[in-house]
């Protein structure tokens, strides 16, 4: 299987890791960027909105959203169960 670049947007938190863990379990080419560091939090309020929760997940090109949908996308393709 091809690897794709999966990007998480963290801070830190025991979900921001649980995703890492997941997506690294599937052999993705993981890139996390974490807040105060990457980027900050009025960066990932302007782009992701001001409700928006952590971790915030893209895998491939495509924007995935939080990591109950991405655990969702990943179930459809059927790469977890």
């Amino acid at each position: 299987m091809t690897k794709i670049q999966s990007v998480i947007w963290s801070n830190r938190s025991l979900e921001c890791e649980r995703a890492e863990s997941l997506l690294r379990s599937l052999d993705e080419d993981v890139r996390v960027f974490y807040v105060d560091k990457d980027f900050s939090q009025k960066g990932f309020e302007a782009e992701f909105g001001e409700n928006a929760e952590y971790p915030q997940i893209s895998v491939g090109l495509k924007y995935r959203g939080t990591l109950k949908e991405t655990l969702n996308y990943l179930k459809n393709l059927e790469r977890i169960k």
